[in-house]
């Protein structure tokens, strides 16, 4: 006899079907691996902007205060630091959003959320996050929280998170800094 039979057929069609699925399953297992990291990445650096923010915003109340000079510079810059900081103190947090303050120091760009932070947005011209959509914002699946929390008198912790929701699941970065006055 000559030919395959029916079995044979179907075995040779499952063995190809292995052979070709096996790499295939990796290959999309390692690209959600990528979009995964990706995600992590960009959380991560948008965590960090929001400590990097806050501290700015300390330093240049400092910078301020020395300018104006006085006996209390370090007091004075401190107390001036908290009054900026002070709606990111509550449970809710502030969001972010620097491009309404360039100058820093004045607390615009540190708004209270209300119950919960707004999504943020990717400018497609400039490849900004920012809080606020428009004609060129595509929305993101990340919200940052900036929390505020006194540690004592002179120290306080700040804590920057980033939340984001990816197939389903729920992730999060959480980055948290001690700020303290400058003596």
């Amino acid at each position: 006899m000559s030919g395959f039979t029916l079995i044979e057929a179907l075995v040779a069609v499952a063995i190809i079907a292995i052979s070709v699925g096996g790499p295939l399953y990796a290959a999309s297992r390692a690209l959600v691996a990528a979009q995964n990291s990706r995600n992590q990445l960009t959380a991560l650096y948008l965590a960090q902007e929001g400590i990097e923010y806050v501290r700015l915003v300390r330093d240049n109340e400092y910078l301020k205060s020395y300018q104006r000079g006085g006996s209390d510079i370090s007091t004075n810059a401190w107390n001036a630091f908290d009054t900026v900081i002070n709606p990111c103190t509550a449970s809710a947090g502030c969001t972010l959003e620097p491009a309404l303050n360039p100058g820093v120091g004045s607390g615009l760009a540190l708004t209270k959320c209300t119950t919960v932070c707004t999504p943020l947005y990717l400018d497609n011209g400039s490849h900004r996050y920012s809080q606020y959509g428009g004609s060129n914002k595509t929305l993101q699946p990340y919200t940052r929280t900036i929390r505020v929390e006194d540690v004592s008198a002179d120290d306080k912790r700040v804590i920057s998170e980033v939340i984001w929701k990816s197939r389903g699941r729920d992730f999060s970065v959480l980055i948290t800094d001690h700020l303290t006055s400058w003596q």
